[in-house]
């Protein structure tokens, strides 16, 4: 495992350093052959706010949590739990589709089991409900203007500059995002 610690608004000292090591490279034993990565943390500190991200992009998958909290430490051990509980509820569908495409190997070692279990987490994704409309060629500013009247964090549409199907959807900072295919 390789790191890449970046610090915005905060040093990271070698104790800090340390720390997120050991804590992020506990993350090894869930892996067959251990985690042969670059592990991506970016440490942030705004209005008394400490926040960590972590990403971890590998060949099949990309793992990536973040968390804020008050005291940094704290956040890193949260951030550590949410991509714990990611590689528990994503591990037998990995397997399973290495194992499908005649895979020799899995990604995900099946000998290490969870330190706590969590019942609302399954192993399969189950399609509740599907809907189906019209997409109506709108420029983005009415497609944000939909998608507020619908109360929803994402609307899917037409673009009739592009004539391309896009989603605007709203971001954790209250502003707005596109998504676009290239």
């Amino acid at each position: 495992m390789k790191f890449n610690i970046r610090g915005e608004n905060i040093e990271v000292t070698p104790a800090l350093r340390e720390f997120v090591e050991q804590k992020v490279g506990k993350l090894d034993r869930y892996f067959e052959d251990g985690l042969n990565a670059n592990v991506n943390v970016n440490l942030k500190v705004y209005n008394n706010k400490q926040k960590v991200e972590v990403t971890v992009p590998m060949t099949q998958l990309t793992l990536r949590a973040e968390e804020q909290h008050d005291d940094l430490y704290a956040a890193i051990d949260l951030v550590l739990d949410k991509l714990e509980r990611q590689i528990r509820k994503h591990k037998t569908r990995v397997n399973k589709k290495l194992r499908d495409q005649g895979s020799p190997k899995f990604m995900f070692t099946n000998g290490v089991e969870p330190k706590g279990t969590y019942l609302d987490e399954v192993d399969e994704d189950e399609v509740v409900r599907t809907k189906r409309f019209n997409l109506k060629p709108m420029d983005s500013e009415e497609a944000i203007l939909q998608m507020n009247m619908l109360g929803h964090s994402f609307f899917v549409y037409t673009s009739s500059s592009t004539n391309n199907t896009n989603v605007v959807y709203k971001r954790k900072d209250g502003k707005y995002g596109i998504i676009e295919p290239s």
